[in-house]
């Protein structure tokens, strides 16, 4: 199917989860996709595990209009990227928008932060079900779950079933 010509948002701050921020990477890449590494700041960021990444722009230019959808990762990066008001309005337009917005593990901590849940049915790591309950959320414990526009996964072992319905829902578009 490929997703030439799908601009791609990926948010990244210190102690991103690795593999939740390369495997799409890769994938996205991989389906023609073009990748941008959003982050509070342009500047080399480090993974959980001190895997390097280096953000292509800062969270000023982060504008819905300009992308097809955002992937958020987990790790511990999502509880200091949802200190950034520009990220947190950035995926909140996103879903208003109806963008894709797909998040992994701790990045449903950006979804309740933008107050996106409400009413809607996700999943994530076991650690944040509290949060996103009671943001309004209805959890349950499957490996990827879409409503709607948003995508949510559970933990690195669910990337492949969470980059298959991403690349599935783009392709609709």
């Amino acid at each position: 199917m490929g997703l030439q010509g799908k601009r791609i948002a990926i948010l990244v701050e210190d102690f991103y989860q690795d593999l939740e921020v390369w495997y799409p990477i890769l994938r996205l890449r991989e389906e023609g996709a073009n990748v941008v590494v959003i982050a509070p700041q342009k500047r080399s960021y480090k993974g959980k595990y001190g895997y390097p990444i280096e953000a292509d722009v800062d969270e000023s230019q982060a504008k819905a209009a300009n992308f097809d959808a955002v992937v958020i990762p987990g790790g511990w990066a999502p509880d200091r990227m949802r200190l950034s008001k520009k990220l947190v309005d950035f995926v909140r337009q996103m879903d208003r928008a109806g963008k894709v917005v797909a998040s992994i593990c701790h990045g449903g901590w950006m979804l309740a932060s933008a107050g996106i849940v409400k009413g809607r049915t996700v999943t994530s790591y076991i650690a944040i079900k509290d949060d996103l309950v009671n943001a309004g959320a209805k959890f349950v414990d499957r490996e990827v779950v879409r409503d709607g526009n948003l995508i949510t996964s559970r933990k690195p072992d669910d990337l492949p079933a969470f980059m298959k319905m991403i690349i599935e829902t783009l392709g609709e578009s």
